[in-house]
C-alpha cells in the first residue's frame, strides 16, 4: 500500500509501555498526524494497516466482505483460550455453526429468554446498597455474568463453577493482551511457561463446561435455554454437534456475552449519572411502562429513549473498539493495492468520534439516535460490527441493557463525582472504575 503513510516498528517499541497499558492515545496521535489510514511496518513481509476511514471499513465489512476474514489474532491466538466457535473461526466452519447458533436469538426465543433475563437482573440489583457510592463496573460484571449463566443453563446451583469460569476467562484475556501488544516477547512467554500455565486454565474451563453439558444430557430435562438449543441443533446430515464443539460455542457465548454487556452498561450508567436531564427523561419513560402486565418485548420496544442512551453510550465507548480482518486475496481500494494476507485493524473507537461525520463527537447526546436522525449515521456507526459477521447476539444484548437501565433508574437516582472514565482496553473496551451513588427514589 504505497499511497498511505507508515511508521516503523521502532516507534512502536519506543512507545511499548504506554501501548501495553492503553493503545488508544497512541492510535489517536497517529491518526491526527498521518490521516485516516496508516500502516505500521512490522517487518519486510508484515505490515499492519490501521484505519478509521468509513468507506474503507464498509468495503471490508460489507461490500467486499467475501475477500476478508478474521485474522490469526482471533482464529489462532484468541481461539487457543476460548475455542473454535463462531467468534474465532472462518470459512465453512464459521458459516455452518453461525447457521446453527443464530436461531437462538430469533424474536420468539428472545421472548422466553427475556423473562428469565429480567428475573436475573432484578435479583442481582437487590445487592445494591442505597445511598452509598459503589463501583458499578464489578456490579454490572456480576449482573451480566448471571444473565448469561441463566440464559445458557437456566436455573441450577452452578454459581461456584461459573465464578471459576469467569475468573479463568478474565485472567486468560490479560495474558492474550500481553501477547498481542508485546509480540517481541512471545519467545519469553513460551520459555517462562506463562502460556503453558494459561492453557492449563483453559483446559480447566473446558472440563467445567463439559461437566455442565453432560449433566444436562443425562438429566433428560429440557430447559428451553441456549444450551438446549445447541444440543438440539443439527448439521445438514442430521448429526448433533460433537462435545468439543458444544464446549467451544458455550465458552464463546459466555465470554463474549457477559463481558461486552457489562462494559457497555458501566459506561452508559456513568453517562446517565453525569446528565441529570437525560436521567429524568429516562425515568419518565420507564415509569409509563408496565412490565408485569405486558408482553416483555413489547415493553422493551416502548423504551425508545433508553435505547437511544444505550446507542449513544456505545458510540462513545464501543465494546469492540478495534475490529480486525485479513485479506484473503489481493484487493484494491481507493488507488491502493492491498496485498494478500494484509492485516487491517479498523478503529471503531476513532470512527465513532470522527469530527468529519459527527457533530460535537465528544458530547453525550442521545437525541442523535432518535428516529429522524438515526439514518444519517448508518455508515459511521458499528457498535456490533456489520455485514454477515455482525454480532449474533446484538438484539439480546440491547434488550438486556435496556431492561437493566430501566430497572435501575426506576428505583434509583444516579450521581457521580467522576468527570471522566479511565479506560482499560483489553479484548473489549473496559472502564477502570465507575463510582456511582445509587440514591433511592422516594415514591
Amino acid at each position: 500500500m504505497k499511497n498511505i503513510p507508515s511508521i516503523n516498528r521502532f516507534e512502536v517499541y519506543k512507545n511499548g509501555k504506554r501501548i501495553l497499558k492503553n493503545p488508544l492515545p497512541f492510535h489517536r496521535e497517529k491518526f491526527q498526524e498521518l490521516g485516516d489510514t496508516f500502516e505500521i511496518v512490522v517487518s519486510k513481509k508484515e505490515r499492519l494497516v490501521f484505519t478509521k476511514n468509513p468507506e474503507f471499513i464498509k468495503h471490508i465489512l460489507q461490500t467486499g466482505h467475501k475477500n476478508y476474514q478474521k485474522s490469526s489474532v482471533q482464529t489462532v491466538d484468541l481461539a487457543k483460550y476460548i475455542g473454535h466457535g463462531i467468534l474465532t473461526s472462518n470459512g465453512a466452519h464459521w458459516r455452518t455453526h453461525r447457521r446453527m447458533v443464530q436461531p437462538a436469538f430469533h424474536k420468539k426465543k428472545l421472548q422466553n429468554l427475556m423473562i428469565s433475563v429480567r428475573e436475573a437482573i432484578v435479583f442481582e440489583l437487590e445487592t445494591i446498597e442505597p445511598n452509598k457510592t459503589t463501583d458499578v463496573f464489578p456490579l454490572m460484571g456480576d449482573l451480566a455474568f448471571q444473565v448469561v449463566a441463566k440464559s445458557l443453563f437456566s436455573n441450577g446451583d452452578i454459581r461456584k463453577r461459573m465464578d471459576k469460569l469467569k475468573f479463568i476467562t478474565e485472567i486468560n484475556q490479560r495474558m492474550l493482551i500481553k501477547e498481542m501488544r508485546q509480540p517481541y516477547l512471545r519467545w519469553w512467554f513460551h520459555f517462562s511457561g506463562k502460556i503453558k500455565k494459561h492453557l492449563g486454565l483453559t483446559k480447566e474451563a473446558q472440563d467445567l463446561l463439559g461437566e455442565l453439558i453432560n449433566e444436562r444430557k443425562t438429566s433428560g430435562v429440557e430447559k428451553d435455554d441456549l444450551l438446549d438449543m445447541l444440543l438440539q441443533a443439527r448439521y445438514e446430515d442430521g448429526t448433533a454437534m460433537p462435545q468439543q464443539q458444544l464446549i467451544d460455542e458455550v465458552m464463546i457465548l459466555f465470554a463474549a456475552g457477559h463481558e461486552t454487556t457489562a462494559n457497555a452498561l458501566s459506561f452508559a450508567l456513568f453517562l446517565i449519572a453525569k446528565h441529570s436531564e437525560v436521567q429524568e427523561r429516562i425515568y419518565n419513560e420507564v415509569t409509563s411502562v408496565d412490565f408485569n402486565n405486558e408482553d416483555i418485548l413489547q415493553s422493551i420496544g416502548k423504551l425508545q429513549y433508553v435505547k437511544q442512551c444505550v446507542e449513544e453510550a456505545m458510540r462513545l465507548y464501543p465494546p469492540a473498539y478495534i475490529i480486525d480482518r485479513e485479506a484473503i486475496n489481493e484487493d484494491s481500494f481507493n488507488g491502493n493495492t492491498i496485498p494478500e494476507k494484509t492485516m487491517i485493524l479498523m478503529s471503531i473507537y476513532e470512527l465513532h468520534r470522527h469530527t468529519d461525520f459527527w457533530e460535537e463527537p465528544e458530547v453525550f447526546n442521545p437525541d442523535r439516535f432518535n428516529h429522524e436522525n438515526k439514518k444519517d449515521y448508518a455508515n459511521f456507526y458499528y457498535p456490533f460490527g456489520a455485514g454477515p459477521r455482525m454480532c449474533v447476539g446484538n438484539n439480546f444484548a440491547m434488550s438486556e441493557m435496556i431492561l437493566t437501565i430501566a430497572e435501575i433508574v426506576k428505583k434509583y437516582k444516579l450521581t457521580t463525582v467522576l468527570n471522566t472514565v479511565e479506560l482499560d482496553p483489553l479484548i473489549s473496551l473496559k472502564p477502570e472504575r465507575v463510582p456511582l451513588t445509587f440514591n433511592e427514589r422516594i415514591s
